[in-house]
């Protein structure tokens, strides 16, 4: 059981890392992607000539004897929403970190972003089941609080339900929200992505670990699926057999990527053996400037 100063330690490092980036790029970058849910009352004035004759205030209209319109203005704060897998695959990794570890410090980036544009964030856990859901909130305590339970919340479920995740986000957050789901993709989607895609300004994040592209040069190689619990050896002795792996799982990346594309989703690709903070930089100023959430 791991010991609470070294939770603490490593949430520590997370923060400081990641508030250095957010300070000096990211939350530029988050805050003119995204843009506020709508538009909220904010006075009224005298009728102009060219106003739109739909903004027009017809009680104070009455209550004044003259013609009266509404002001509005951007509806600033906005919901940002964590979905986030810890299923059994996302516990791997051969690089410098564990897959789990790749989305904890990308929460903590999106979520640090948000709470400097004065957005409330939430988190949602899900294997095959959800497994915890934290209401949007701000604050650094509320921030730290979520990178923890990403990096060391021990799961029920060892599978990946996406159909009931998505369900979960539509139930759990009625109101457009920017979402990100952040995942290895390593079970099926559904049917559900593109009508959570067209309520909610949503993104995904794939996560992948180079060993799950290359097999080991090796001979018998003993393997274990994370998410079954099933386990076995396998002969990885043969070139040819290693280049059909590859060209294979490179395949499945390329079908899933296009689905997501399909389903209107933009895609953020990380590894566990690479940076985290540039490649999400690149992500916001890759979409639209002002997009809608």
């Amino acid at each position: 059981m791991l010991d609470i100063q070294e939770i603490r330690k490593k949430v520590r490092q997370i923060e400081i890392k990641t508030r250095k980036a957010v300070n000096e790029v990211l939350a530029g970058e988050y805050h003119s992607t995204f843009k506020g849910q709508g538009m909220e009352f904010s006075d009224v004035r005298p009728y102009q000539p060219g106003d739109d004759y739909r903004s027009i205030d017809w009680n104070v209209t009455a209550r004044t004897g003259s013609l009266h319109i509404k002001q509005f203005h951007e509806e600033r704060e906005r919901t940002l929403l964590l979905a986030v897998d810890v299923s059994g695959s996302l516990r791997f990794g051969t690089a410098s970190r564990l897959k789990s570890e790749s989305l904890a410090e990308l929460a903590a980036l999106l979520a640090f972003s948000a709470i400097r544009s004065q957005d409330r964030v939430g988190l949602l856990l899900f294997s095959d089941r959800t497994e915890l859901f934290i209401p949007p909130r701000k604050g650094v305590e509320h921030v730290l609080r979520l990178v923890r339970e990403i990096l060391y919340f021990e799961p029920r479920g060892r599978g990946t339900d996406f159909p009931a995740c998505l369900a979960t986000i539509s139930r759990l957050v009625p109101r457009r929200a920017t979402v990100f789901l952040c995942s290895d993709f390593q079970a099926p989607l559904g049917r559900g992505l593109p009508v959570l895609a067209r309520r909610h300004d949503l993104s995904a994040v794939y996560v992948e670990d180079p060993a799950e592209l290359d097999l080991p040069s090796g001979g018998w190689t003993e393997w274990e699926d994370p998410e079954t619990g099933r386990y076995g050896w396998a002969w990885t002795g043969s070139a040819s057999l290693r280049r059909r792996f590859r060209e294979t799982r490179l395949r499945q990346k390329q079908v899933l990527l296009q689905s997501l594309r399909r389903a209107n989703v933009d895609t953020l690709v990380l590894s566990t053996s690479g940076d985290v903070a540039a490649p999400l930089v690149r992500f916001l100023r890759s979409r639209p400037r002002g997009r809608a959430a």
